[in-house]
């Protein structure tokens, strides 16, 4: 095993880690693990794939994350743990009552985060904060707060603060922004013609005002007036954007290099995604074989990568909040409020 883990972050496809899968993390010590519904099913089961890539990679606190944001985007929703309701609805409550919102978005998120924090998992890739514009196309929109820059900063910090003190590890997403997208980057690759200046005050500011947030997760997609030739999540000039202009200086990791917005062997996309700047690749979808190739494409964290999780560590607390009563707190203040 490498003494300093990969900047990588792969999937798996089982409930639980075969003997050559526990092998190859033994082995390449990517440095974290992205679950999916396919890994999901129960809780015991969760904490036992939690502990079986732990003990493999020889870490006690190897991050394993998923993508928990509510609405759409949960990957807990087999039955055995609440529905959240997706931060759009949220946003639309404060256009009502902003304080009211906020205090429904704290206590869902303290809610969710704790949950997560029970079976392991250290994190649920949120908050969103890209713009839902008219023209934003729904595989963006629907997962929104507002198409109002300064609404999606407050309630986003909302977000931020309340995984910190469950000690859950917030994300935000889709750095430096996917707002002004019209097609999905699952499937293809948009590209947005908007000049620098016109972002600054409406996609970029949400980043630029949670620029202490801990980590954020790059986009799929060309900027055309900062990279017309590469994708953000592989594209050096968009990662010195991202560190200079918008000044974050906290961990940077990619989209999945496995969607179709990208072309290029996986390998080669791992590859440039860590020669463009950003602290970690993340391919989460494959199997065995596919992590095999993509932990061959990676290199050791690097030592800036390194103080950046250390200083977002630093940053996590350790209350825990009661998930089904705040749950259930959240369903009453929206029903009251005419939300079905």
């Amino acid at each position: 095993m490498t003494s300093t883990p990969l900047a990588l972050f792969v999937g798996m496809p089982g409930l639980e880690l075969s003997a050559s899968e526990i092998a190859f993390f033994r082995e390449a010590n990517p440095f974290g693990l992205f679950l999916f519904k396919r890994n999901l099913d129960n809780p015991d089961q969760i904490r036992h794939l939690v502990g079986q890539f732990r003990d493999a990679v020889g870490r006690a606190d190897a991050p394993v994350y998923i993508d928990q944001e509510g609405g759409r985007v949960q990957r807990l929703d087999n039955g055995n743990w609440p529905l959240f309701r997706p931060i759009g609805h949220f946003g639309a409550l404060a256009k009502k009552d902003l304080a009211l919102a906020k205090h429904a978005l704290r206590q869902s998120t303290l809610a969710m985060g704790s949950m997560m924090t029970e079976l392991g998992i250290g994190s649920g890739a949120t908050p969103v904060l890209d713009l839902a514009r008219a023209g934003t196309h729904d595989i963006i929109s629907s997962r929104s707060f507002s198409a109002d820059p300064e609404l999606v900063a407050e309630l986003g910090r909302v977000v931020v603060e309340a995984l910190l003190d469950v000690g859950s590890m917030p994300i935000i997403k889709h750095i430096p922004g996917y707002g002004r997208v019209d097609v999905d980057p699952h499937h293809d690759l948009p590209v947005v013609h908007a000049s620098v200046d016109e972002m600054m005050d409406s996609d970029f500011l949400p980043f630029i005002r949670l620029k202490d947030s801990p980590w954020a997760m790059v986009a799929h997609l060309i900027f055309s007036k900062i990279d017309p030739d590469l994708p953000a999540s592989i594209s050096p000039r968009v990662c010195d954007l991202i560190r200079t202009m918008l000044a974050y200086d906290g961990v940077l990791i990619t989209d999945c290099l496995t969607m179709d917005a990208l072309s290029g062997s996986w390998s080669d996309r791992v590859r440039a995604a860590l020669d463009a700047g950003y602290d970690f690749a993340l391919h989460s979808q494959g199997d065995l074989a596919a992590s095999e190739a993509a932990a061959k494409a990676a290199r050791p964290m690097s030592d800036a990568t390194l103080k950046r999780v250390a200083r977002a560590e630093d940053k996590l607390g350790a209350l825990r909040a009661d998930t089904k009563t705040l749950h259930a707190e959240v369903e009453k203040i929206f029903k009251e409020n005419g939300f079905a």
